[in-house]
């Protein structure tokens, strides 16, 4: 029994696709492509120089233009800010006075501890103050 070789190549596919699983490695997903596109070749009757540069100039156009992109996407910030980062900037009422030691307020709906930013600062009861960082379960605010 002869097997074709565009079989092959979709074996071959299949076999990139599977570290492409177990590493999370956007390359080897590359490599598959590249190998799906030498077993269309191969089914359209290129032979097999034809086929392996097919498969070599996909994989590495993949590799070229969109490991860049991934790159360039995967160290963005997010755009929508979550958790502690999302407290940053936002006003707080002031429920107990707040200066360099300490006090209370209401922030997003909560009650946070917080310290005046400035050491010399203070902030009564009633005041609205912006919240400039977060350090642990602190506000600071000015």
């Amino acid at each position: 029994m002869d097997i074709d070789a565009w079989v092959w190549w979709l074996i071959a596919a299949v076999g990139l696709g599977i570290p492409l699983v177990l590493t999370a490695m956007p390359e080897f997903g590359m490599f598959a492509v590249g190998a799906v596109a030498g077993a269309v070749t191969a089914a359209l009757g290129g032979g097999i120089v034809l086929q392996v540069v097919v498969f070599v100039v996909v994989s590495v156009a993949l590799i070229a233009v969109v490991r860049p992109i991934a790159a360039r996407h995967r160290s963005q910030q997010p755009q929508v800010a979550s958790g502690v980062e999302a407290l940053k900037g936002r006003q707080a009422e002031v429920l107990e006075r707040v200066d360099a030691r300490g006090g209370r307020i209401k922030l997003a709906g909560e009650v946070w501890s917080a310290r005046a930013l400035d050491s010399t600062q203070s902030f009564e009861a009633g005041q609205q103050v912006d919240v400039v960082e977060i350090d642990g379960a602190t506000a600071i605010v000015m």
